[in-house]
């Protein structure tokens, strides 16, 4: 138990106490690690220190002086948040020159992380992460997969996380979930992560587990398997071809190009108008409108009425989530609000607004593969849900190699949804065998990822 203990503790130091710093301090606080949180501004230290068991200091880390004083060369990791990329690219440089073993800065600009052309490796940045980026490509996923309300993509889809609320009218409400999976030759879809309406609880699904009207349920599927999907919960899969798109900052403009791109047409409103008339030039097959976002006549005159999505990009969660429900009274299929209140995501669906995005919480889920063990190769956190999804690269030393899942000792508060095998999707049942380098997803509550992980180290 020693030696697992010491497996997954790590020294880390986090750079910047912005929003995206703090909730990284906060989730990796809770997972016991030793967290050492730099900023140059106290009052952004303040909060972290009253609410969280982790050490502070007040200073640039830009600064060699400043990072010897986080003990930067016993550091497992050093996370780079700041507001600022250059300050970012310094950090990470000089703490592997200074002994870090792993760095990653955080980017806001597209550029980096689409040119091969840079050696970051060679400037002591192991890996770059742009919060922005995985915000639009969340975004572009629920727009192509219109009737969930949160989807993520593993191996570039072969495997797909989704989730969706229950409607009454859902075709297994009522049913167990062997008694819905039987309903098709095969099995291609695995429900995963559940939680009832008004409760709080997360469970995990088994075959005598019962689907009722206003369930949260998150499926693991492949491309079979989601046509499946739509037709178990009785709903038709509709394109996405007008989409209205609020906010014209970093998310809201890489969105607006991505989608249009893709051949959908796009009206993007912006207040700013040094800022519309700039995107304009740059989106000639985008159609840039520089109004007030909140004036509901205005948008109304703009033919609001019919889009088939309306996506809310601002920098305030309130616009963001007004706006939404704005649209929602409107009749529009698809409503999407970036904010930044993590309380927000509990309110989501009981207010109307399909999927609210979280910019943080993404950040968090791609930097966690980093904190975690067991040869992990991605991770991604369930909104609104106590648990997370995992996938682990089975190796040569991995104690689940050759054995079939009915014969581990698998926590009851974890379940594999999938098995990714020669890029091939695979929803799996208990008499399959685990071969070398399958890649395993598993759902896991957080009192069973331990356990879970002592299984593929």
């Amino acid at each position: 138990m020693l030696e697992l203990f010491n497996a997954i503790y790590m020294k880390i130091i986090i750079a910047g106490a912005g929003e995206v710093g703090f909730h990284l301090a906060k989730l990796l606080s809770f997972e016991s690690q030793d967290i050492t949180l730099i900023d140059n501004k106290r009052c952004n230290l303040n909060i972290a220190e009253n609410q969280l068991d982790i050490k502070i200091i007040e200073g640039d880390s830009a600064l060699v002086s400043v990072l010897k004083e986080a003990n930067v060369e016993q550091s497992d990791l050093v996370i780079s948040l700041t507001s600022s990329e250059t300050t970012n690219f310094t950090t990470c440089f000089l703490a592997k020159q200074l002994g870090a073993k792993r760095t990653i800065a955080r980017i806001s600009n597209a550029e980096f992380t689409e040119n091969n052309e840079i050696d970051f490796d060679s400037l002591g940045i192991d890996e770059l992460i742009s919060p922005e980026s995985l915000a639009t490509e969340e975004i572009k996923l629920l727009i192509h997969e219109s009737a969930f309300t949160n989807s993520h993509d593993f191996e570039g889809g072969v495997l797909k996380m989704m989730g969706v609320k229950l409607e009454k009218n859902a075709p297994f409400i009522g049913k167990t979930v062997m008694e819905s999976a039987s309903v098709f030759p095969g099995v291609h879809f695995m429900p995963i992560a559940l939680k009832k309406e008004g409760c709080e609880k997360t469970i995990i699904p088994r075959g005598d587990t019962v689907f009722q009207s206003g369930d949260q349920v998150y499926f693991i599927t492949n491309e079979k398997g989601l046509k499946e999907l739509y037709n178990l919960l009785g709903i038709v899969k509709r394109n996405i071809n007008n989409v209205m798109i609020l906010g014209a900052g970093r998310i809201g403009s890489k969105l607006a190009r991505d989608l249009s791109d893709e051949g959908l047409n796009i009206k993007i409103i912006e207040i700013n108008e040094t800022k519309a008339n700039q995107l304009a030039e740059e989106l000639s097959n985008v159609m840039m409108l520089n109004v007030d976002g909140r004036n509901v006549d205005l948008l109304v005159e703009e033919n609001l009425e019919n889009m088939d999505a309306f996506i809310a990009t601002t920098g305030s969660s309130e616009t963001n989530v007004m706006s939404c429900l704005m649209a929602k009274s409107k009749k529009i299929r698809k409503t999407i609000a970036l904010v930044d209140n993590m309380d927000y995501f509990n309110l989501s669906q009981s207010i109307g607004i399909d999927t609210l995005i979280n910019k943080k919480l993404l950040a968090a889920n791609d930097i966690f593969r980093f904190v975690r063990k067991g040869d992990i190769v991605e991770l991604a956190k369930l909104n609104n849900m106590d648990a997370e999804i995992v996938e682990f690269n089975v190796n040569k030393h991995s104690n689940v190699l050759n054995r079939k899942i009915v014969d581990l000792d698998f926590p009851r508060e974890a379940i594999i949804g999938g098995v990714i095998r020669k890029n091939e999707g695979l929803i799996v049942l208990g008499d399959f065998e685990i071969q070398l380098y399958d890649r395993v997803l598993v759902c896991s509550k957080p009192e069973a990822l331990k356990k879970v992980e002592s299984l593929f180290l």
